[in-house]
């Protein structure tokens, strides 16, 4: 039986939807086959969530996240249906500031990160994609790689690869204030805040770069203290004096 919206279905026809029993189960097995919407709060969740339960008259169900979103919802913060059962692809190869890992969904770029070791950035990556099905794929992932090492060597060349910023609404809207800063330009926490109008919140742009999961593409190294001071980077200060050194001289 293929059912799909509540609304022009009885309550028992609905009751016997398989989707309707994976969401009362909170049935974690149903992860990535389906998601539903709740209309009286405009969010879409995966079937395990743990959120109440919704009046079966305020849902629908959708194939995929990317039909809920295009329908009005927005991504429940609670249990990240984008992540559910989506395979990252994944490649790791060498700068000259390190191993550089680079993490693919089908939506766009999920991860850029730095490290020494090859087993600890795979380690990072799960730990921040921990319910994604995390696969190798150096031949698929590739030419994205080589762009993200193009723009470590090389500060001045764009990088228009598409990006899935996943995160909360406020640290998306850092993430994407980081963005629009030029290669060449720093700016401080308070003056981001500023920017973003929220001028008491510097403390809380720090820690929006401090989770950013995008190295480069998502420049956090041009952010630094009121005093003109380094202050902290996820990766290691000595690679964000790096970058911005490259960047000042290009």
């Amino acid at each position: 039986m293929t059912l799909s919206n509540p609304s022009s279905l009885d309550f028992g026809d609905f009751e016997r939807d398989p989707r309707w029993a994976a969401l009362c189960a909170r049935d974690r097995a149903a992860d990535g086959r389906f998601v539903y919407s709740v209309k009286t709060t405009g969010v879409y969740c995966r079937p395990s969530c743990a959120a109440r339960r919704p009046l079966a008259r305020n849902v629908h169900f959708h194939a995929t996240a990317d039909e809920a979103e295009r329908a009005g919802f927005r991504a429940c913060l609670r249990c990240h249906p984008r992540r559910a059962a989506q395979t990252i692809r994944f490649a790791i190869g060498d700068s000259s500031l390190g191993r550089v890992l680079v993490a693919q969904g089908d939506a766009g770029l999920r991860a850029v990160l730095f490290g020494d070791d090859a087993n600890e950035l795979v380690r990072d990556l799960q730990s921040r994609l921990p319910d994604a099905a995390l696969a190798v794929d150096a031949g698929g992932v590739q030419a994205v790689l080589e762009a993200i090492v193009d723009c470590i060597e090389a500060p001045h060349l764009p990088f228009d690869h598409p990006l899935d910023l996943q995160g909360t609404p406020f640290q998306v809207k850092v993430w994407q204030a980081l963005r629009r800063i030029p290669a060449g330009s720093t700016v401080s926490y308070g003056e981001l805040a500023r920017r973003l109008g929220v001028p008491d919140s510097a403390r809380a742009i720090a820690a929006a770069c401090a989770a950013n999961p995008l190295a480069v593409a998502v420049p956090c190294h041009r952010v630094i203290a009121a005093d003109g001071g380094l202050s902290g980077y996820r990766w290691g200060v000595a690679r964000k004096r790096a970058l911005l050194q490259r960047e000042a001289r290009a």
